[in-house]
């Protein structure tokens, strides 16, 4: 790790500031910062924040504070099944109990060739090459890919809340803005280093789950090659809305399959008016696989995504999700 100067802002107004990083838990930062693979100059700790709680906005809806722990998150009984699965899957006891959950929608990919500074990659160096490519790709992206990076995004949390069409509160220099959180993230294109829609300097204040409601029966189901510790091959997270035995709404995100939280309004409008049976769920969930691009090492990901979004609809319509 390289030397470098260390704040610890009181304010909002100190804490937006363009020459600094931004420390909450840390849990991917100092990470990063061992590996060379982030090396910044001024550090600011922002824990002293007044950006916690849990509970109702004052413009309705489910408030989270961004420096909220996620283990903290994970057990309170306001927040929606599919939030709390999702945080409770995630990581260590011990990290959940560290990390914030704002910093967990801003954690870096997992991707070993981001992480290798001896291996080209967009995302670390624009311009050096993808060394995934040409390397192992099994636990790489076969949607929202580009010829310039293939890596998937790390995070549980944020798969689940955008199935519950959450939102962001930011600030920055230019004052507080509201953005949601489908629309943060960045597929990689030509610049994989532009991951979201964060400005220089802008902080997370707040999510916002405007209908929590609406997500009273949601679920999130994580396919992974082991229990514990271990990032998704393939997440799901579902809201679903049934009767009289036919589904009237649905909402469904997937991750560890693409290279952000990816939304699948295709999947949602083959059901929409559909009986709520394994049949129609396992019709509806071979839209899942248009526009995918699967690699060397990753094709299975294509069936298993479709899989795991039957199982998390059979978990809604089985009352197993709660």
């Amino acid at each position: 790790m390289r030397p470098f100067d260390l704040t610890a802002p009181t304010t909002l107004d100190d804490a937006v500031d363009p020459g600094h990083t931004v420390l909450a838990g840390g849990t991917t930062l100092v990470d990063l910062m061992k590996l060379d693979v982030l090396t910044p100059q001024r550090v600011a700790d922002i824990n002293a924040l007044p950006l916690r709680g849990i509970g109702t906005g004052t413009g309705g809806g489910l408030r989270i504070g961004a420096l909220e722990r996620m283990s903290d998150v994970a057990e309170h009984p306001d927040v929606p099944v599919a939030v709390r699965r999702a945080l409770a899957l995630s990581a260590s006891q011990q990290l959940r109990n560290m990390a914030s959950v704002g910093g967990n929608l801003m954690q870096r990919t997992r991707c070993g060739y981001f992480r290798d500074t001896t291996m080209p990659c967009n995302k670390r160096r624009p311009g050096s090459g993808c060394g995934a490519l040409d390397g192992n790709t099994r636990t790489h992206a076969v949607l929202g890919t580009s010829e310039h990076c293939v890596a998937t995004h790390a995070s549980d949390l944020a798969v689940a809340l955008v199935a519950l069409d959450a939102e962001l509160r930011l600030v920055g220099a230019d004052g507080p803005r509201t953005l949601a959180l489908a629309d943060f993230y960045r597929t990689p294109g030509t610049t994989p280093e532009v991951e979201n829609a964060l400005r220089s300097g802008e902080l997370i204040t707040e999510i916002v789950v405007p209908d929590p409601a609406g997500a009273a029966n949601s679920t999130y189901v994580k396919v992974r090659d082991r229990s514990s510790y271990e990032f998704a091959l393939c997440s799901v997270a579902a809201t679903l809305d049934v009767r009289d035995g036919i589904v009237t709404e649905v909402r469904i995100a997937a991750g560890g399959v693409a290279t952000m939280p990816w939304r699948l309004p295709g999947v949602e409008a083959a059901l929409r008016g559909e009986p709520a049976t394994e049949a129609s769920f396992a019709a509806a969930a071979e839209v899942a696989a248009h526009g995918t691009r699967p690699l060397a090492h990753n094709g299975f990901k294509v069936p298993l995504l479709q899989r795991t979004i039957v199982r998390a609809l059979l978990e809604l319509t089985e009352g197993t999700a709660a």
